[in-house]
C-alpha cells in the first residue's frame, strides 16, 4: 500500500505510507515454497505441496504484515514504533538518487535514528533539534520523499 494524504485534522493522518516489501523481495521470500515441499516429499507428495504453498504463503503474509509504517498525524512523526514531536525536528530534505545513497552509506548519522528499507529507493533525513535527545537526525525510507517532507514543514507550522 502506497501513502494516501488527507486534509488536517487532529485525528486524521496527513500523511501515511507503508514501507512494504518490492515485489523482488516477496517473490524471493515465495522460494521457500519449494523448499519446504521438498522436507516432506518422502512422506507424501501431496502433504508436501500443501505445506510448500502454506509456508509461502505465510512468509509472504508476515513480510507485508510486519512493514513498518511511516505517518506524519497531527505534530506527530511515526516512523516504524518510534515517534516524535515534529517541534523538535529541523528542516527535512528529502533525497534521492546518488544523494539517497551517500545517506544510507558513507554520510549517514551515526548517532542517528534510522528506518532504512531495501527496495525504496528515496530517503528523508530530518534533524533532530531536541537538546535533551541524543539522536542527532532521523533517517527515513520513503518512496515518495518529498511528500514525506512537505507534510513534516505542514505540521511543523500548524
Amino acid at each position: 500500500m502506497q501513502n494516501t494524504s488527507t486534509p488536517i485534522r487532529s485525528s486524521q493522518a496527513t500523511y501515511r505510507e507503508r514501507l512494504s516489501p518490492s515485489l523482488w523481495l516477496l517473490g524471493g521470500a515465495a522460494v521457500v515454497a519449494p523448499m519446504a515441499s521438498l522436507v516432506f516429499v518422502q512422506i507424501d507428495r501431496a502433504l508436501a505441496l500443501v505445506i510448500g504453498v502454506a509456508v509461502a504463503i505465510a512468509v509472504v503474509a508476515l513480510l507485508v504484515g510486519l512493514a513498518p509504517t511511516v505517518e506524519v498525524r497531527g505534530s506527530r512523526l511515526r516512523a516504524g514504533r518510534a515517534h516524535i514531536d515534529v517541534g523538535f525536528l529541523g528542516e527535512p530534505v528529502a533525497l534521492t538518487g546518488p544523494e539517497a545513497r551517500a545517506a544510507r552509506g558513507r554520510d549517514i548519522d551515526a548517532h542517528g535514528w534510522h528506518l532504512i528499507r531495501g527496495g525504496i529507493d528515496g530517503l528523508v533525513v530530518v534533524p533532530n533539534t531536541d537538546p535533551d535527545d541524543p539522536v542527532g537526525s532521523w533517517t527515513i525510507s520513503s518512496r515518495t520523499p518529498d511528500r514525506l517532507a512537505a507534510a513534516i514543514r505542514l505540521a511543523q507550522r500548524s
